[in-house]
């Protein structure tokens, strides 16, 4: 098992399969883009599922999130799905995306195992969206949306940052979107993960701010502590329910104590946390031939020297080197 001093126990894996995006949202990287990870630096499609399957059946991970940059922009995709949902014991299997190719993908992902797709989607305003990502794209994310949902990939979950005076003022109306269209909204606290080092805690809408928001429209009701879990979501039942919206306030009400996740980087590198300065190298054993067991021993040593939590509300903290589109959210 992934054990760390804490006696936190990780059994969801996060893997990255690209640092690239098809988008430039201003709340992680700049308008030019950044240097890409060169395809030798790159995990393989056979090295991703070796470390996946070391995971599972040896190290008691239980479920596996594809993420980036934007996994859709990764080639093997579906084959990598595939042969990971082969895996005994079987993981559960999701794909965070900004949901541009879901539309032509969904099908496939499926047919191969995916069980799930968490999409961004920030705003209903297509100028907006333009605003934000700097792309014209806003029609391809609600295709991919409904494609997502007729495949079967449920729950299909919207992941909403707001931004402060650009659409900090469209909680409620994402909200009523979702309802409507079936899906389970989530709203993120803007992390300090850009790569640019432009994130100000002033600026940030906070979980506060956006329940009092929704507040304002619908009547909320805590969901019950025991339903939580490790998961990193506060949910409220809307109007009584069975509907929920979520809240991940990773700012202002760190989740540390119950996190039970590991990260491995497009580039082979485990994270323990999100907010990490400091990664543990693996493919370079990979490469050189290490043995499953060797690997194991690398992986939970990386696991075991997880510190108690992420350091955001220490006035020292100091952001990631790499950005949230090298790390894999």
């Amino acid at each position: 098992m992934l054990l760390d001093t804490y006696g936190r126990v990780a059994t969801d894996l996060r893997v990255s399969l690209t640092d690239r995006c098809n988008l430039r949202c201003t709340y992680c990287m700049p308008e030019e883009g950044l240097r890409w990870l060169a395809k030798p630096e790159l995990l393989t499609d056979d090295e991703i599922v070796r470390l996946v399957t070391i995971a599972v059946t040896r190290l008691g991970v239980t479920e596996v999130r594809f993420t980036g940059g934007e996994p859709l922009l990764r080639p093997g995709l579906v084959g990598i799905v595939e042969r990971c949902a082969a895996l005994r014991p079987r993981p559960s299997i999701s794909l965070t995306t900004n949901g541009i190719g879901l539309a032509r993908t969904a099908d496939a992902l499926r047919d191969a195992g995916l069980d799930r797709v968490n999409v961004s989607l920030d705003t209903l305003r297509p100028e907006v969206f333009h605003r934000l990502t700097r792309r014209n794209r806003h029609h391809d994310v609600i295709a991919g949306l409904d494609a997502a949902r007729a495949a079967g990939l449920a729950p299909v979950k919207i992941n909403s940052v707001l931004m402060r005076g650009v659409n900090d003022d469209e909680a409620p109306d994402l909200l009523a979107w979702a309802l409507e269209h079936r899906y389970e909204l989530r709203f993120i606290e803007q992390m300090p993960l850009d790569a640019q080092h432009g994130w100000q805690r002033e600026d940030m809408v906070t979980a506060e701010e956006i329940l009092r928001s929704l507040g304002e429209r619908f009547a909320l009701t805590p969901e019950r502590s025991d339903e939580r879990g490790s998961a990193p979501a506060e949910r409220w039942l809307v109007d009584g329910g069975p509907a929920r919206v979520g809240v991940i306030a990773s700012v202002t009400r760190p989740f540390c104590r119950a996190c039970d996740r590991t990260r491995l980087t497009a580039d082979g590198q485990v994270r323990n946390c999100l907010f990490a300065r400091e990664e543990s190298d693996l493919r370079t054993a990979l490469r050189e031939g290490a043995s499953d067991e060797e690997m194991v021993r690398l992986w939970q040593a990386a696991m075991w020297g997880k510190k108690a939590g992420s350091g955001l509300d220490d006035p020292t903290f100091l952001q990631p080197q790499r950005p949230m589109s090298a790390i894999g959210g």
